[in-house]
């Protein structure tokens, strides 16, 4: 749900008629981030808002019947085809490139795949990389399986700079400066992920890469390779959340980030 931060700067860009080369999202980032190739502006903060009390979208009941706190086929299949819907033409039609990554359950690394249509298993792979651990069942796609991105690598700048993107715009959901720490009482996930054992190290090791990943974006915003831009603050909102007055405080609170936000480059 920090994610609601991202699609307030998001729409404000999109208003400003910003476009981009290419983008790339993880877990939240890559269901609310597809959303610029579509050039759907406030979708995000309105389906959100609208079904945030749904127990089809959200609840412990769709975790206890289906294995997935997101219920997969109102999410990924009810919500974008047919509630609120998702415009693959305009997608299809816009140069932006648009990329995923998702952690691969048997290596634990990550998978990056850039998604040029829309379509079932588009939406396979977007679910994939906001597939929490414990509360999500793996994605199948291809005979492999997937889970949150994450996991893996949260905020891929090396990995977009690699592929022949210079300049960048990152959008992190945690304030400038914060820093993970690791996850305490770590044995007691082991037991719950013994049959991926590669997830549950890429979550025991996850605050390391993660540290060295913000280093890394701050040597590049001092080189003037990238621009950040983080909520002033620690976001008033959970992982998940029902009220939509909460979510839209976040996501105005996004608005005023990317109101804020100076993208000169030519």
């Amino acid at each position: 749900m920090r994610g609601l931060f991202t699609a307030g700067v998001l729409d404000v860009l999109m208003e400003r008629g910003v476009k981009f080369d290419g983008g790339i999202g993880v877990s939240a980032g890559a269901c609310f981030g597809c959303n610029y190739k579509s050039r759907q502006i406030g979708r995000v903060i309105r389906y959100n808002k609208r079904f945030a009390s749904d127990p089809r979208y959200c609840s412990w009941t769709s975790l206890f019947k289906t294995g997935n706190l997101f219920n997969a086929d109102f999410c990924y299949r009810e919500l974008p085809m047919e509630l609120d819907v998702f415009d693959t033409a305009a997608y299809e039609a816009n140069p932006m490139e648009f990329h995923i990554v998702a952690t691969d359950c048997v290596t634990g690394k990550a998978v990056y795949t850039r998604l040029d249509k829309v379509d079932e298993t588009a939406f396979r792979w977007i679910q994939a990389s906001a597939s929490m651990p414990l509360v999500s069942r793996p994605v199948e796609i291809d005979g492999r399986s997937y889970l949150d991105g994450g996991l893996s690598d949260g905020i891929p700048l090396r990995y977009f700079e690699s592929i022949g993107y210079g300049r960048n715009l990152v959008i992190t959901t945690r304030p400038h400066g914060y820093r993970k720490f690791p996850k305490k009482r770590m044995c007691l996930f082991k037991p719950l992920l013994k049959r991926h054992p590669a997830i549950y190290q890429a979550l025991k090791s996850r605050h390391i890469w993660y540290n060295e990943t913000l280093e890394y974006i701050d040597s590049r915003v001092a080189a003037g390779a990238a621009i950040l831009v983080a909520p002033k603050e620690p976001l008033p909102i959970s992982r998940v959340c029902h009220d939509p007055d909460v979510m839209q405080l976040v996501y105005d609170i996004g608005r005023r980030a990317g109101e804020a936000c100076n993208i000169d480059w030519q």
